[in-house]
């Protein structure tokens, strides 16, 4: 097809190929083996939907062959081949990673042999009231994993796709980065393509309900969620924008291209107020009906296709025929766009079957979808389901209609954070769920909570007249909570969308599980719901119902050796090393900003819908360590007060940089406003000195103390200085600054206000927790000997045990 051709390398170096009448085996890397068998000796060296570059250079390796074996060895595997047809007695392969006691080897199709794999992602969610298998990924606790390519979709180098050849046919791949996960990856992105950079308006909030909306209904509704200053960025308008249930309509109403003039009387008009709201808008499509003859594109359609209209036959759908195809995105897709589609959301629900073998139609849907959006020059993007390995390059995956119940929100952190190691990033879920399930505040208000720390923050309901996920139609204590979240996704989206930058060019996706950066802990693997979230975050969702007696839901987390954290939203300091259980209130879960760690957030309190680039900055720091950090954006997302303060020429970032040993944040940024937050310091530093461009401002800095019940911290606001486009804040503690020690009766107190439990137990863990003459060992002893509910007293002895320095407290 005319220009939907892709960038590609997939032929190999010659140099790397090691291959016989039926075999052939590829060094693409040191540690990334091709294997091929071919009953007729024809191998493959067209792209596939999973590897569409293996032109890499070619690796140090040995090839050792005699008439009845060929051996290749190198540093890190040494493998064996017996010419035969690929079997587990004749292709297996050492490796020289010390993972195991008793070392390992894989052998070709033999399960026992296959490594603990860790995991991939599936395709979809639909109807899962808990865990699915997740199938396999490129990493595995043995040190080794394989993908099996031989059935994969191929592309024809012409701008279409392929089948592949018949008959017997083996064509797989073999990692073998032991417990180096990362190296891994960044081979799997080389291999594969790297996540392409989505547009920043992706990462705001985004409404979706499965509902009939009358378009004077849905912008009222977008109207009402600014009135409560609660933003979003993009508006999901479901199935019901075209004909459904109506007498025009000769098929079950699933698949349409055509308005519903009863809902949708001015369909121009609905995407002028939408855009106008800056929001983006997106349409249900489900494409497996055809084109029938009630169809506004079906004559055009036809005439382009050839098809005779005489008996008012459909256009059946074929995405197999180059022809059909670019009539499906030109005319009948374009025809949409141009009134009111921003991009569309593909809801393939039919199996992975065509005419031609091989070729299954949610591949070709998402790849030349995503191609197309891409084609009037803008980020391109599309919400689909996930088709296999090689998925990520067309982002955004939608996992389909969830099942309502605490079930499925549990498995989701493990299920997102899992999918990375098949490198597929961005995953948007039904938050809060479709269908199903019973009216629940505190479900929805949890679900949302890691809806706002996923990659993607997607409400979600289903036609229930009782499901639907305003937040004010919840409980109050819900519904203040709910608010809060999304207006936090929104002013975290500086910090998303430099991860999201740094995903595509630096091979890091924004989720990473525990055991990427500690593959040697067993306590990273007994986690499964708990994950990074950038560099600087660790998340730990909370999944289950709170405690009724004390008001706190709790997670199972392991704080890894990064020295301390600290909880960016109670302030709560804590010693690195150890597992424990953290209690929370509804109002919070916990996410934890290890020493050197550097946040970048829009510092208004209620972003305006779009995710534009901030006018102001808050910046959260974490003593203790080095770190950096920049915030990188694009001109093209800034408001016109930005535009006013920002420099506007290309890609722009800022640098924060802070260096623990002379206690100095220097900050080289682009304009506007800074507040710098210094969390769980509570008192302000005698030599406290902020610089603009190496002049003492400090008498111009607003330095303020926050203390329980707001976030322990100290707030330095910058003056902001004007026509300096790129000014440099240096802002000074003093020598080797640390983290404060907080005293936590307070906030002990309040928590045990809202205990609903006897008074007599209150005043005993009161008694324990305001005895300022006892060691902590005695206060532990005798909150363990109060022969109560470890429900009422781990939270206390969390707060008492967060951090060592606080012992005597």
């Amino acid at each position: 097809m005319k220009g939907y051709h892709f960038e590609s390398k997939p032929v190999a170096h010659p140099d790397a190929i090691v291959s016989g009448p039926n075999y052939r085996f590829t060094v693409l890397t040191d540690r990334l083996i091709r294997y091929e068998w071919a009953h007729d000796g024809k191998f493959e060296d067209r792209a596939s939907t999973f590897a569409i570059n293996r032109e890499f250079p070619v690796p140090k390796f040995q090839k050792i062959e005699r008439d009845d074996e060929v051996e290749i060895i190198n540093e890190h595997f040494h493998l064996s081949y017996d010419k035969k047809r690929f079997n587990p007695s004749g292709l297996l392969c050492s490796f020289s990673a010390k993972i195991t006691l008793w070392g390992a080897q894989w052998r070709f199709e033999d399960a026992a042999t296959q490594g603990d794999n860790l995991g991939g992602t599936a395709r979809t969610l639909d109807g899962c009231d808990g865990p699915c298998d997740m199938g396999k990924g490129v990493l595995a606790r043995d040190g080794f994993a394989s993908i099996d390519d031989s059935k994969s979709m191929l592309f024809d180098g012409r701008g279409f796709v392929a089948g592949r050849l018949p008959g017997d046919r083996i064509d797989g791949y073999l990692f073998c980065h032991g417990h180096d996960y990362k190296a891994a990856i960044r081979e799997l992105y080389a291999l594969s393509g790297n996540q392409p950079l989505l547009p920043r308006w992706s990462f705001g909030n985004w409404w979706s309900r499965y509902y009939k909306y009358h378009q004077d209904d849905y912008v009222k509704l977008m109207d009402e969620f600014h009135q409560k200053e609660i933003p979003l960025s993009v508006a999901v308008v479901d199935m019901d924008w075209h004909l459904v249930n109506d007498d025009r309509v000769p098929h079950a109403g699933w698949t349409g291209y055509t308005w519903d003039d009863k809902l949708f009387p001015d369909p121009g008009m609905f995407g002028r107020e939408i855009h106008s709201r800056k929001l983006k808008i997106t349409l249900n499509d489900h494409p497996h009906a055809g084109i029938h003859h009630h169809e506004d594109s079906y004559q055009e359609m036809a005439e382009f296709l050839g098809h005779d209209t005489s008996n008012k036959n459909p256009i059946l759908f074929d995405p197999t025929t180059p022809k059909f195809m670019e009539a499906y995105l030109s005319i009948l897709h374009r025809n949409v766009e141009k009134v009111a589609c921003d991009f569309w959301w593909i809801d393939w629900q039919q199996g992975a079957h065509t005419k031609v073998p091989g070729i299954d139609p949610l591949w070709l849907l998402n790849h030349f979808h995503f191609i197309d959006n891409a084609l009037d020059g803008k980020r391109p993007i599309i919400f689909s389901r996930y088709a296999g390995p090689g998925s990520h390059r067309y982002p955004v995956g939608f996992s389909g209609d969830t099942v309502t119940s605490w079930a499925s929100l549990e498995f989701q952190p493990q299920f997102t954070a899992t999918a990375s190691n098949i490198g597929y990033g961005w995953w948007s879920h039904d938050i809060g769920g479709h269908f199903g399930g019973s009216r629940d505040d505190e479900l929805v208000t949890r679900w949302v909570q890691f809806g706002v720390f996923s990659p993607m923050m997607r409400l979600h309901s289903g036609d229930s007249r009782w499901t639907s996920k305003e937040p004010w139609l919840y409980r109050k204590e819900s519904e203040v909570v709910i608010e809060k979240f999304m207006r936090l996704r929104h002013r975290m989206i500086p910090y998303l969308y430099t991860r999201n930058v740094l995903a595509s060019t630096e091979n890091e996706p924004l989720i990473q599980p525990m055991y990427w950066l500690f593959p040697k802990r067993n306590e990273a693997y007994e986690v499964p719901n708990q994950y990074f979230f950038g560099p600087q975050l660790i998340v730990a969702p909370i999944v289950k119902p709170r405690d009724k007696r004390t008001n706190l839901g709790w997670t199972k987390t392991w704080l890894p050796p990064m020295h301390r954290h600290v909880d960016i939203f109670t302030g709560t300091v804590y010693d690195g090393n150890r597992e424990l259980n953290m209690y929370r209130t509804l109002a919070g879960i916990p996410v934890l900003a290890h020493e050197g760690s550097i946040i970048a957030l829009d510092a208004n309190p209620a972003p305006g819908n779009g995710g534009l680039n901030p006018e102001k900055f808050e910046v959260l720091v974490v003593v203790g360590r080095n770190g950096q950090t920049s915030v990188l954006e694009d001109p093209a997302d800034d408001s016109e007060q930005v535009k006013k303060e920002s420099p506007s020429s290309g890609e722009r970032g800022s640098l924060l940089q802070y260096n623990q040993e002379k206690g100095e944040l220097t900050a080289h940024v682009t304009g506007r406003t800074w507040t710098f937050r210094f969390l769980a310091i509570t008192e302000i530093p005698k030599d406290l000195k902020v610089l603009i461009d190496g002049t003492d401002r400090t008498k111009d800095a607003e330095v303020l103390i926050e203390k329980f019940p707001a976030t322990p911290s100290m707030l330095v606001h910058v003056p902001y200085v004007p026509d300096v486009e790129k000014p440099t804040i240096t802002i000074s503690l003093g020598p080797d600054p640390q983290l404060s020690v907080l005293d936590h009766r307070a906030r002990i107190e309040k928590m045990l206000l809202d205990y609903q439990t006897e008074f007599d137990i209150k005043d005993r863990i009161w008694s324990i927790v305001d005895d300022r003459t006892s060691g902590i060992n005695i206060k532990i002893g005798k909150l363990l000997s109060l022969s109560v509910d470890e429900r009422l007293t781990e939270p206390i002895a969390e707060l008492l045990l967060s951090d060592s320095r606080g012992a005597h407290l």
